[in-house]
This record gives C-alpha cells, structure tokens and sequence, in this order.
C-alpha cells in the first residue's frame, strides 16, 4: 500500500486541491496539522469525505519535520510500504506520486525525491533567490550526506520504503526545515540508495515557511555536524578502507607540514635569518602529498555512493 503523508501549516487555501488531487493507487491519506493557525486540519474534515483520509492535528506545533515523522510512525502501524511525503501549499503535483513511487516498488531504489533542477526550461518558472540558494545548498548537501548523485535537497516531495523507514532512528532527524537534508544523512548511514526524481514545480502566491535568516544561522552548523559523523561512521566505526587510508595520510602529512612550516617561520622572524630551500622544502612537500591524499578521499568518496537497494516493496 502506498500512504501519503502531508504536513499543513499556513496551506488552507491550497490543501482541499492537493488532497482531492491524489489518485486511486494511493490507499491512506494522513493530513499532519501542525497547529495551524488557519485550522488547516479541521478544514479538510468539513470539506473532503474521502474515506482514505485522516486528519491528525498537533496541539503543539513540532515543525515540518516533526509534523512528517507524526505521519510517518502513523503509516508505519497501518502497514503501508512505501510512504510518500507531500507539501500541502500546491508546489507538487500529486498525478506524479505513482510514478515517484515506482523505483521502490521496482526495487531499484529505497528512497526517492523530487529533483526540479533537471529541466533547465521549467528551471526559470523557479525564483532567482531560491534558485541560487538551492544550488549552494545542494553542493553542500553532497559534502555533508555522501550522496554526491542527488541535487535539490530541501525538495519535500519525496517516497521512501518502509522498510528502510523502520531501519532509521526518527527521533533523532532535525524536527524544523533541516530535516530533508537530516534524512540524507541517516539514510547514508544504513546504506540506502537515493534517486532523484526529475519534476517540475509550480510557483503562485503561496508564501514559504523557510526564512533566509533561519538557513544562514543554523543550517551550517547542523552540516558540519552531519559531515563530520558520516566521516566517523562511514570510515572508522564501521569500516577501515582505502578511503580511510587517504583521510589518515592527509591529516598526518598537512599537520606536519603546516606545523613544522610555522615553526621555522617564527624562528626565522626571531633569528632575522631566512629559512634554507631544505627546510622550506621538507615543510611544503608534506602538505602537497596530503592535499593530493585528500583529493584521492574525495575521489573514493564520490564512487562510494550506494548503489544497491537495501529494501524491497512489500504489498
């Protein structure tokens, strides 16, 4: 069964469409009123009597994510096997949900998200603004995730198997506006595969939760977090490789280098004698060899995206 899980805050003018606009393949409908102050929620109950959907409405609002992961856990007890998560404000076209769905039925993928940089002609109906924020954070993303394959990562239109839903710790994923990019890196985690789904996105008077503010002072943090436990994971705790290798030698040959260089530096200033070709060769050498180590990890890194799906569908 496929279930959708939509997370309403501030979307009572466009949610009565989305929700009338999802198709037959989808069995259960869970609409997350994150203590809307519109009552979002109560709306769609004395307006839509489809069978399939149920309201559930927080007293608190939790956030996106929080609102996603109510959802989630919801659909999980109801036995659904792919669980897709769509936004209520009218951005995503839920005609396309079967077909979003698709590689994790086909076992080709466990998680599946919508991509709107694919089309470089449907690419300009996108705002100037969000279109260079998405691309910075896009390339930050692959840094910090692992999945160098996938653009577009604040995109919400998204599918995942339940399966490989179970296999990840919900309570720990960024309950506010990180959580698509926190959902990457756990999914990186246990190895899932990630495919980007090519989409177009449609753009009116709808105005966005996400404030620049917000972006600029948390989310660089939370990547730097995130990157430096998918180095620890991936790389020490649960496997030692070539990769780790190569990340070992660029810390061991740049901190010598870069340590002995500054040593001679400030003895040459206090002795006002210049440094000899061989010391400024035995300091600059070591941080050339690990800057090429590093750029060895890089490499290694960009091939060790998952390529096999950990899950299948399961009716």
């Amino acid at each position: 069964m496929i279930a959708v899980v939509i997370p309403c805050y501030r979307v009572k003018d466009q949610i009565l469409s989305v929700v009338k606009g999802i198709g037959p393949e989808v069995g259960k409908i869970y609409v997350v009123d994150d203590a809307c102050p519109e009552g979002s929620g109560n709306h769609v109950r004395e307006n839509i009597s489809d069978s399939r959907v149920e309201v559930i409405i927080h007293q608190k609002n939790m956030g996106v994510g929080g609102a996603v992961k109510t959802g989630y856990r919801k659909a999980m007890e109801d036995h659904a096997g792919i669980i897709v998560k769509l936004d209520g404000d009218g951005q995503m076209n839920p005609q396309l949900i079967r077909k979003l769905a698709d590689p994790i039925r086909n076992k080709q993928a466990d998680y599946v998200k919508g991509n709107r940089f694919y089309d470089l002609g449907s690419l300009r109906k996108m705002p100037g603004i969000r279109r260079f924020g998405n691309a910075i954070l896009s390339f930050i993303n692959k840094v910090a995730s692992g999945y160098w394959n996938v653009m577009d990562p604040t995109n919400g239109f998204t599918a995942i198997s339940a399966v490989v839903l179970k296999k990840i710790p919900l309570d720990k994923i960024d309950n506010r506006f990180f959580f698509e990019q926190d959902m990457l890196f756990r999914l990186n985690t246990i190895r899932a595969v990630v495919l980007d789904f090519p989409m177009n996105a449609e753009y009116d008077q709808e105005n966005s939760n996400l404030k620049i503010r917000k972006v600029l002072f948390t989310f660089p943090f939370k990547y730097i977090n995130r990157l430096y436990k998918r180095i620890f994971y991936s790389y020490f705790l649960r496997d030692f490789n070539v990769g780790s290798l190569e990340l070992v030698l660029t810390f061991l040959l740049m901190g010598f280098g870069i340590i002995f260089g500054a040593i001679k530096w400030v003895h040459s200033i206090e002795s006002s004698q210049p440094a000899t070709a061989g010391t400024v060769i035995l300091a600059g050498l070591p941080v050339i060899l690990g800057f090429q180590a590093f750029l060895s990890f890089l490499h290694f890194d960009l091939t060790n995206i998952p390529h096999k799906p950990i899950s299948g569908f399961e009716e």
